[in-house]
């Protein structure tokens, strides 16, 4: 059987299962995107799809810490919306 890799959630510290969670991408070029394929290059952050992480997001600025930058507030929009 093949193990499915599991990754941890920038806000609750949970590990899941990566289809379970959306990926936020830093390329090189600082851009910042969320990543739908979870096969872009650059540093990648990772958020559970739970409304109350969600919710929790964007006031705890956890994707600004991942990425040691401010992330616009669109990509935050952007991934409470794909829930």
């Amino acid at each position: 059987m093949k193990k499915i890799p599991e990754r941890m959630c920038c806000v609750c510290r949970g590990r899941f299962e990566k289809p379970m969670l959306a990926r936020v991408v830093k390329n090189k070029n600082g851009e910042i995107f969320v990543d739908y394929t979870f096969k872009a290059a650059g540093r990648g952050a990772y958020v559970c799809k739970n409304p109350l992480c969600l919710a929790k997001l964007e006031k705890s600025r956890a994707l600004n810490r991942a990425f040691k930058c401010e992330v616009p507030k669109s990509i935050y929009s952007e991934i409470k919306g794909e829930e």
